[in-house]
């Protein structure tokens, strides 16, 4: 029902309740029909039920699928290696899913443990999950409101409903009959559920307990969004099946040549298959993802971006369009006056940032001292005297207790070094905000003397016309009609940019004055007044710009009002002079709507199912979506989108759980940053992909080579797996950790159907591939007359020397491994030269020889391998080179 648009007859009678409230038969009837105002509990998975699901991707199952046929065959070492890398997969899979999904538990701390009631005539006070629609409750100043309920009394009453709405200032409460379409932020005869009470007091009407409130249907938006495959195991499960199938086919290929075509013996032949098999199963990939992954997350802590689900670092490259909150996340989510509009019509401006109690004053661009300039110095001392807001230090920031409006004024007095405790006035009585009046005001007293006077601040216009004179120059003048204008005209400028203008007035009273009443506040000297702003964070435009740069679209999703939407997205430079509300978007038909989505960058009032409506529109068009927010009102949507993204300091916990990315410094800019290190994370996993998938194609075109001219095996499934997990393990892990190398961000998103095998690639892989397999093979054929063992001996170390060139290739698609700076990873450098190690010892251990059936080579033959297995870095530098200049030659011709 739309109680906000009842007479409160309707809504009592609705709810079959009275302003006296209900009894307690009558209330026990209802709580066992309507059940316990509290979100329900989302069921926990077992932690042996989570450590199963890990093994439920298809590169996993291949590999289960490859250790079963070599233990049925008798191949244990084979066998138990495998297994290895499934359940060191699985472990770290285990680990980061078992930190994730507790957004329910987030909203549920939302919710106050008690409310006071009224029941049979009586207040009392009862646990807030025992409430149900149809209870008055009663509601103070520094209370979280306990269910979603109508207001039907109220003295001054406002909340705070930024982690709800987006509203970055308190609202008003007031008891109005509204229309049936008002949109949730501006239902100002409504408290929600979880909302903090600024100030004031107010008895209302429970209307909806649960999961029927506001944030019950935030938390049913919630459980209804399931996780969908992020496009990283989306692509790594195409690969895995790609190469499971080319495996498999292979080793029946194989097979089917060998035992059918040429009549090999099935011993020897079935070893051929077990060879090609294990070859074309990249079982070191799992691993090697992960450290790629791992490489990412750690670049972008160190950039204040905390990756919560390592696929998402990948998935950050290939992001079209980041939609993001407007408070706290574009804005410093703090109230900060900005400028000063004295009576002479000066406007001084004020730095600062945040609750920092630290700026500079401005007037005409120079820096002034405020205390020397006599009306300047009035209206701050107004400002510092007349509201309750304190500020307060903790570690390395500051915070303010109090109203955030009244919080602006403390910082500002402070900045210009009047601080409370300090200051040459006493406040003796106080009248709180009202909010009819609109203003409040204060009893002060001069310490060394006897002269008080009535400080008052609030909406302009109310000041204004409490006022018959104002100050100007230092010098107290009667207020004409023509002056009210002018001021009034002053006012409309900063009206305009979306700030929030506060009035000050003052006057003299006698010295016998002890309390304070609301006659007292007439026939005021009117101080000028202060333009207040949650104002843009000054890394966001730049931000912005880079991320326009870089192809991706920044739209604007707030439930703040359209005009300040709009004076902050012009203010970052998010394009467009276009905002649409909730209530606009409603009334458009599903064509139209998806139509705005895609044009318009800034959407105002938005509720939560609007926002998530929002991030659905565009993955539907084909958008790759960042989701950023910091409050409850964002979380469906953060969890919709294929990136989730929230704020660390200001965020809620429910969009914190929600998020897949949180950011240490709740900067926007920090987003940027992050989608550049994901851009290298996407080049990183396709360069290590296609290093360890070249190595799978040249073992097994070296087998199939090997069928038709009629060569014994030259490499065992032990020397296969050896040279998948150790040697493509030490290099491909070298692999991951490259930086990057070219401007990232001055090239377009990734396309999110590109594979991580694209076209591009597939040329390059079958020259090594050839390179590979030939040198392989040529190896083999000259040593065999020292023996098969001597001849797999060279075959091996060819495949791992080659391997080892090739990941000197690797490092980039395009540029030469010269260019980019041989020792700029020296990552790959310690691999490179650990795997010569390792290949040796294997090479020449007696041990070692004994599992791989190998024996020693002579140091000339070693060197003749390293040199001809060098080619294949040659081979690439030509390659890269013709590639090149190709492309420069082709985008002459464009030209």
């Amino acid at each position: 029902m739309k109680f906000h648009s009842q007479k409160l007859s309707g809504v009592f009678e609705n709810l079959s309740s009275s302003a006296s409230g209900l009894s307690s038969s009558e209330a026990k009837s209802r709580l066992e029909k309507i059940g316990y105002n509290e979100l329900p509990e989302k069921e926990v998975h077992h932690p042996i039920l989570l450590f199963l699901k890990q093994f439920k991707s298809v590169l996993i199952l291949i590999l289960f699928l490859a250790a079963f046929i070599a233990f049925i065959f008798d191949k244990q070492i084979d066998t138990y290696v495998i297994l290895a890398v499934i359940l060191l997969n699985a472990i770290m899979g285990f680990v980061q899913e078992a930190k994730a999904e507790k957004a329910i538990q987030a909203l549920k701390k939302m919710i106050v443990p008690s409310a006071r009631v009224q029941r049979n005539g009586e207040l009392v006070e009862i646990k807030a999950r025992e409430l149900v629609p149809g209870d008055i409750v009663f509601l103070q100043e520094g209370d979280r409101v306990p269910a979603d309920a109508r207001i039907i009394e109220l003295k001054d009453f406002r909340t705070e409903e930024a982690a709800l709405t987006g509203e970055s200032f308190p609202i008003d409460k007031d008891l109005k009959i509204l229309p049936e379409k008002t949109d949730v932020g501006d239902r100002k005869n409504m408290a929600w559920m979880g909302t903090f009470v600024a100030g004031g007091s107010a008895k209302a009407i429970v209307v909806n307990t649960g999961i029927k409130t506001i944030f019950g249907k935030i938390a049913k938006d919630l459980e209804e969004i399931k996780r969908a495959k992020t496009h990283f195991e989306e692509k790594t499960d195409k690969l895995a099946k790609q190469m499971g199938v080319l495996a498999f086919f292979m080793a029946l290929l194989i097979f089917s040549l060998g035992f059918f075509l040429r009549g090999m013996e099935f011993e020897e032949i079935f070893l051929f298959t077990i060879a090609a098999l294990v070859s074309g199963i990249p079982e070191g990939l799992p691993a090697i993802l992960v450290i790629v992954l791992s490489f990412g997350v750690h670049r972008m802590a160190k950039r204040n971006a905390i990756i919560r689900r390592l696929p998402a670092a990948e998935t950050l490259g290939v992001v079209t369009t980041i939609a993001t909150d407007k408070t706290g996340t574009l804005t410093q989510n703090t109230m900060n006056v900005e400028k000063i509009v004295l009576n002479n019509g000066e406007e001084i401006s004020v730095s600062g940032k945040g609750w920092h109690p630290e700026g500079n004053f401005f007037k005409q661009g120079k820096n002034i001292l405020p205390l020397e300039d006599q009306s300047l110095s009035k209206l701050l001392h107004v400002a510092a005297i007349c509201n309750n807001a304190k500020l307060v230090k903790e570690e390395d920031h500051y915070k303010i207790i109090g109203d955030p409006t009244e919080g602006a004024l403390t910082v500002l007095a402070e900045k210009a070094g009047l601080k409370k405790e300090v200051i040459s006035e006493k406040r003796l009585d106080d009248i709180p905000f009202n909010v009819e009046l609109k203003y409040r005001a204060s009893l002060a007293m001069l310490i060394e003397g006897k002269d008080k006077e009535v400080f008052v601040t609030g909406a302009p216009e109310a000041v204004l016309a409490q006022s018959v004179s104002f100050l100007i120059e230092g010098e107290e003048k009667k207020l004409t009609e023509k002056d009210r204008k002018e001021i009034l005209k002053r006012m409309d400028k900063l009206t305009e940019k979306a700030m929030r203008i506060i009035g000050f007035g003052y006057k003299k009273v006698g010295s016998e004055k002890k309390s304070l009443s609301y006659d007292n506040v007439k026939d005021l000297v009117f101080a000028g007044f202060v333009g207040i702003i949650d104002p843009p964070r000054a890394e966001v435009k730049e931000a912005v710009l880079k991320a326009q740069r870089a192809g991706i679209r920044v739209i604007m999703v707030t439930g703040d009002h359209k005009s300040t939407a709009l004076a902050i997205a012009k203010k970052v430079g998010i394009e467009g002079e276009k905002a649409l509300t909730d209530q606009e978007l409603q009334e458009l038909s599903e064509k139209e709507f998806q139509k705005i989505v895609k044009k318009v960058n800034v959407f105002a009032r938005l509720t939560p199912q609007t926002k998530l409506k929002i991030a659905k529109t565009l993955q539907e068009q084909g958008e790759f979506i960042a989701m950023t927010g910091d409050g409850i009102n964002d979380a469906p949507a953060i969890k919709q989108a294929d990136i989730g993204i929230s704020m660390g300091i200001t965020g809620t916990d429910v969009a914190k759980e929600t998020a897949e990315i949180v950011l240490t410094d709740d900067n926007f800019a920090s987003i940027v940053s992050a989608v550049e290190e994901g851009r290298t994370v996407f080049n990183n996993t396709k360069q290590t992909s296609s290093f360890l998938v070249t190595t799978n194609f040249a073992e097994g075109a070296t087998l199939l080579s090997t069928i038709f001219l009629g060569f014994s095996v030259p490499l065992l499934p032990t020397h296969i797996l050896w040279l998948n997990l150790v040697t493509d393990g030490v290099a491909g892990g070298a692999l991951a950790a490259e930086p990057s190398h070219a401007q990232v961000l001055n090239e377009p998103p990734r396309k999110a159907k590109e594979n991580i095998l694209s076209k591009d690639i597939i040329p390059f892989l079958i020259l090594m591939t050839i390179l590979m397999a030939a040198s392989t093979l040529y190896f083999f054929n000259y040593l065999k007359p020292l023996g098969l063992e001597v001849a797999r001996t060279g075959a091996f170390l060819v495949m791992a020397f080659t391997q080892l060139f090739n990941a000197l290739n690797m490092r980039s698609y395009k540029e030469s491994v010269f260019k980019i700076g041989f020792f700029s990873n020296k990552y790959i450098i310690i691999a490179f030269l650990a795997s010569v190690v390792l290949q040796l010892i294997v090479v020449y251990n007696g041990f070692f020889q004994t599992i791989f059936h190998f024996d020693s080579l002579n140091v000339v033959d070693v060197i003749k391998i390293i040199l001809v297995s060098s080619l294949v870095l040659w081979f690439g530098e030509i390659y890269k080179y013709v590639q090149r200049k190709r492309m420069a030659f082709k985008r002459r011709k464009a030209d």
